[in-house]
């Protein structure tokens, strides 16, 4: 601790309280909310009936109640079953991949003094342990992360699914009951995530302390594991999900709409049940793990790079980044009530505005809280925070501004990617309108406006890389990551929101509820199709600060200077080249793979058309396993190319080429990822939504389009379908560094 500085307000007590509070308030808050949603009762195998009685039935009233609810409890029974064989097969494959590659990591890293059992001790009198243990505990640490990972996502899909059915039943009440149990649903995935998140971290922390004793550096290098565990999983989900759903969409829609012209989700298309599956391996499971892995790694970041400042002498100081996301979530716990109780969406026009409200008041309040966690929570100095000047002095309200940066950063990303995805506004008008001339021109407009819609969000990651870096060095940009995430479980359930809103329109049409209820549905679906662009956008931004801090943790770890890393340098420029090349390669290998799985899922779909008798007349049921089956192997064995890609590159690289052009790989990567991701992720969102902007006819503008079956419908459904396949291109690059940082750069050491 820098000599006469006021230390931090909050007493070690203090902060050891806060953290796991908050972790369990969370979890104790998502349970009071599933228990909430779990009031709407489904008859079968779910249980069905409203507890306000009938008054909500409208056009189906003559149908027969039981009728639907019986067909809705089967619906989210299959869709259920699907979903959970998918996950359950995929994190058996993973989990082989998890195995294997914790022996690479204890080896890499126990093998830095021989698999030495000999303990050190240094200058200060601080003991250290031996590489062979702190292999041990980094890859404990990593196994954590991957299992807390895989059960989020987990439980994520088994709420959404529990809740899609119940959506669509609460719909025939009107649009706040079905709203508020979406949004409440969401908000179980996301309050539980971030939970359980926090509260592994701590307990993680709290057993590697215990053995590390005084060597806190020890501590959190070895900490960085919980990240790369997270982070692994969140690949393998994200890729292997965006697979799934997107064969399945594709499959769907090209047979069904095109060329049967019959409605979305219509029950005699094969491949329904497969894409309402998708929905919820892909958007559900795959984006919970991809968020925790963000905050994982922003978190572990923050930790390592803090630890070897004058911060890691000051038990509370250290604590701080948990601290900050404890925060976040007692904010989020307070505004959700907003969506839930106090001002839920009661007409169509206010589902946007409501969601994007939640994000605003999140913010908002979140800004004060975390100006007292700086303020209280750090020493009121302290150094050892940049490399080149480690006697730089750095304010606790300096953290303040990287944390404020990042959190605001985050707010605008979203509200410009709901401009560029959303059709209330212009862009995706527009995009709608060049459909009157066909598909070709579908295309070209929303591409356009998925590269322009990369501009703002490129120029608010650079503000808040150039401020929280000038203010706090890497430390500091690991904190705006933080600041990104700090309302991650409004994110998370807003994200989540939008999935279980699309399932519960496929359930409505699929049910046979009538148009009303349709209307309804896709009206949610409509602004879910926006807010999980919203997600995408805040984990595109929070992967681009934390990519870049432990970029800077790797540079400083292989002791790579200013001069040394210069684009200059043919080493390191030939990096750049090869490494901004490689989210295009992770891209063409992803796309390929969609489509493939797509043309398998196409000709299934044509071949049961054309060879069961009575389908198209309703007569005869399709079989709907079939085409699960198509996409789970699609899936599970198209996942492992673009997944050895991102793990085994910076080895590779590192081995052959040595630390420095390793070094422009990763710069490389980072800064055209960003850009790719942005683009096609909104792309991807305004192609959709166009296509629903058509068929819904909800203005003049809208009307005059043709709405469905009409050929300006038909390239809109083309449009929907190009580019869907945007997976997170972002992990190429955020899925690299910690995989580095963990392992202690032993192959950097080799080479240097």
């Amino acid at each position: 601790m820098v000599t006469g500085i006021v230390a931090p307000a909050i007493s070690p007590l203090g902060s050891q309280i806060l953290i796991p509070a908050a972790a369990l308030l969370a979890i104790g808050f998502a349970i009071l909310l599933w228990v909430r949603v779990s009031k709407v009762k489904v008859a079968g195998s779910h249980g069905v009936r409203s507890e306000n009685g009938r008054e909500y039935l409208l056009e189906e009233e003559q149908r027969g109640e039981d009728e639907i609810e019986h067909k809705v409890a089967e619906l989210m029974q299959a869709i259920d079953e699907g979903a959970t064989s998918f996950l359950t097969t995929e994190y058996k494959y993973v989990g082989i991949f998890m195995g294997i590659f914790a022996v690479v990591i204890l080896v890499l890293l126990s093998s830095q003094d021989g698999f030495s059992t000999k303990w050190t001790t240094d200058a200060k009198g601080v003991e250290h342990p031996p590489a062979l243990y702190n292999g041990v505990f980094s890859t404990l640490a990593f196994l954590i992360g991957a299992v807390t990972s895989s059960v989020s996502g987990f439980l994520g899909m088994k709420i959404a699914t529990y809740a899609n059915g119940r959506t669509a039943l609460e719909a025939r009440k009107g649009v706040a009951p079905a709203f508020m149990t979406a949004f409440r649903s969401g908000a179980v995935m996301g309050f539980l995530l971030a939970g359980m998140g926090l509260i592994m971290l701590q307990l993680t922390l709290y057993l590697l302390k215990a053995f590390y004793g005084g060597d806190y550096e020890g501590v959190y290098e070895a900490i960085a594991g919980y990240g790369l565990g997270g982070s692994s999983i969140a690949l393998f989900g994200r890729v292997g999900g965006g697979i799934y759903t997107k064969a399945a969409d594709v499959g769907a829609d090209l047979v069904g709409k095109l060329e049967k012209d019959i409605p979305e989700d219509d029950p005699r298309n094969p491949a329904v049940i497969a894409d309402n599956v998708g929905d919820n391996v892909g958007d559900i499971a795959g984006m919970g793990a991809d968020l925790f892995g963000s905050f994982a790694e922003s978190t572990c970041a923050a930790l390592v790079i803090s630890s070897v400042s004058t911060l890691g002498a000051d038990s509370v100081a250290m604590s701080y980044p948990l601290m900050v996301s404890a925060v976040g979530i007692l904010v989020c716990l307070l505004t959700t009530f907003v969506a839930t109780d106090l001002r839920p969406a009661r007409l169509v026009t206010e589902i946007e505005s409501t969601l994007k409200m939640q994000l605003i008041l999140s913010t908002t309040i979140a800004t004060p809280a975390v100006f007292l966690i700086s303020y209280y929570g750090l020493p009121s100095e302290f150094k050892g925070i940049f490399n080149n000047d480690p006697e730089k002095i750095v304010k606790n309200w300096y953290m303040f501004i990287c944390v404020a940066v990042g959190l605001w950063g985050g707010l605008i990303i979203g509200v410009v990617t709901e401009r560029y995805t959303s059709n209330a506004y212009p862009p995706v008008q527009e995009v709608a309108d060049a459909c009157r001339t066909g598909a070709a021109t579908n295309i070209i407009f929303g591409l356009a406006l998925g590269y322009q819609s990369a501009i703002i969000p490129a120029l608010v990651i650079a503000t808040a890389i150039f401020v929280s870096f000038s203010l706090a060095s890497m430390f500091g940009i690991a904190c705006a990551a933080l600041g990104m995430l700090n309302t991650l479980a409004t994110g998370l359930a807003i994200d989540a929101y939008g999935p279980i809103s699309d399932n519960a329109g496929g359930i409505a049409e699929m049910a046979a509820m009538g148009e009303d209820i349709r209307e309804r549905t896709d009206a949610l679906d409509a602004a879910g199709n926006t807010t999980a662009a919203i997600g995408k956008g805040f984990a595109i931004g929070s992967a681009a600060l934390v990519s870049l801090a432990l970029f800077g943790a790797y540079v400083t770890r292989a002791q790579i200077g200013a001069l040394e890393s210069s684009i200059l340098d043919p080493q390191v420029f030939a990096g750049l080249l090869v490494g901004a090349m490689l989210p295009y390669w992770f891209s063409a290998m992803t796309m390929k793979s969609v489509g493939k799985a797509a043309l398998a899922m196409v000709q299934e779909v044509r071949r049961q058309f054309a060879t069961i008798p009575g389908l198209m007349d309703g007569s005869a049921r399709p079989d709907y396993r079939q085409c699960v089956e198509i996409s789970t192997a699609a899936s599970l064995s198209e996942m492992v190319p673009p997944g050895a890609l991102v793990i085994f590159t910076p080895v590779v690289v590192g081995i052959l080429f040595g630390t420095k052009t390793l070094a422009g790989v990763l710069a490389g990567a980072l800064v055209s990822g960003v850009q790719m991701a942005v683009s096609m992720s909104n792309t991807g969102g305004a192609w959709d939504n166009a296509k629903k902007y058509v068929e819904a006819g909800a203005s003049e503008r809208a009307r005059a389009l043709g709405g469905k079956g009409s050929d300006c419908h038909k390239a809109a459904v083309i449009g929907a379908h190009t580019q869907r396949p945007h997976l997170q291109i972002l992990q190429l690059i955020q899925r690299g560094r910690p995989f580095l940082e963990t392992m202690r750069l032993s192959v950097s050491d080799s080479v240097r």
